[in-house]
């Protein structure tokens, strides 16, 4: 089932995002005695992490929660251009989250090794089946890309393994690590956080356009037995 929700602006936006993990950790921790979720980096998902971080301390069982990542830069955790960092700058470091509930990407391991090394951590966390995350958040980069799911790169089309290395050419020649699309797609929710007007021409290309997901990997997010839900802000939404 996909799902279009439009705010007014980044604040509704995260609001009724922080509200939808809060509903879901609830449900999960009742049913299964835990709670995953998978972060994203940007700026988007750093006004929701603030607003989990001051509003939600109380109101989610942190201790029953674990934390992972869709994807990360290789660079060592304290890096400006860390996921990891962003998350523990403005979240983790706020809420009763026990340290072995944080399952961090190595990034500055090499790259191939710290996939494996991520690989591995999944297959013990899911019992060695296809991981089935509670939710996993996502951005949408202005050119299409999810993830570290970049046009034009191998990581697109990979199908067999959960975790890959990706050679971004376009993003510095930078090294990320990143959830694959069968990964994804298995997550019982998948939220895309989208806000600004410049993410509005292609947001329109990606749930309105021409299948064409090498050029536009977004497009190859859609749940096979999950929800999938497109959190975006008005100016984002302008031209669906």
């Amino acid at each position: 089932m996909t799902d279009i929700r439009v705010a007014p602006d980044v604040a509704a936006l995260a609001r009724q995002a922080a509200d939808s993990i809060q509903d879901l950790a609830r449900a999960s921790i009742s049913q299964t005695g835990r709670f995953s979720i998978a972060l994203s980096g940007g700026s988007t998902p750093k006004t929701l992490f603030q607003l989990l971080a001051t509003d939600y301390t109380q109101k989610i069982d942190w201790k029953n929660t674990h934390i992972f990542w869709s994807d990360e830069r290789c660079v060592p955790p304290d890096d400006a251009d860390s996921n990891y960092k962003m998350a523990r700058e403005t979240l983790l470091d706020y809420v009763p989250l026990p340290i072995a509930n944080i399952n961090r990407i190595r990034g500055e391991l090499p790259p191939e090794v710290g996939a494996v090394q991520y690989e591995t951590i999944l297959h013990t966390f899911f019992h060695n089946q296809l991981p089935r995350f509670d939710i996993i958040l996502l951005g949408m980069g202005d050119d299409g890309h999810t993830a570290s799911l970049f046009p034009g790169t191998e990581a697109v089309n990979e199908r067999q393994r959960w975790v890959i290395p990706n050679h971004v050419t376009t993003a510095k020649q930078t090294w990320r690590i990143t959830f694959t699309v069968p990964v994804i797609n298995n997550a019982a929710n998948v939220m895309f956080l989208v806000a600004g007007s410049g993410k509005a021409e292609r947001l329109k290309q990606v749930i309105q356009g021409e299948f064409k997901p090498n050029e536009l990997p977004s497009q190859l997010i859609k749940p096979t037995n999950g929800n999938l839900i497109w959190a975006i802000d008005q100016a984002a939404a302008s031209l669906l």
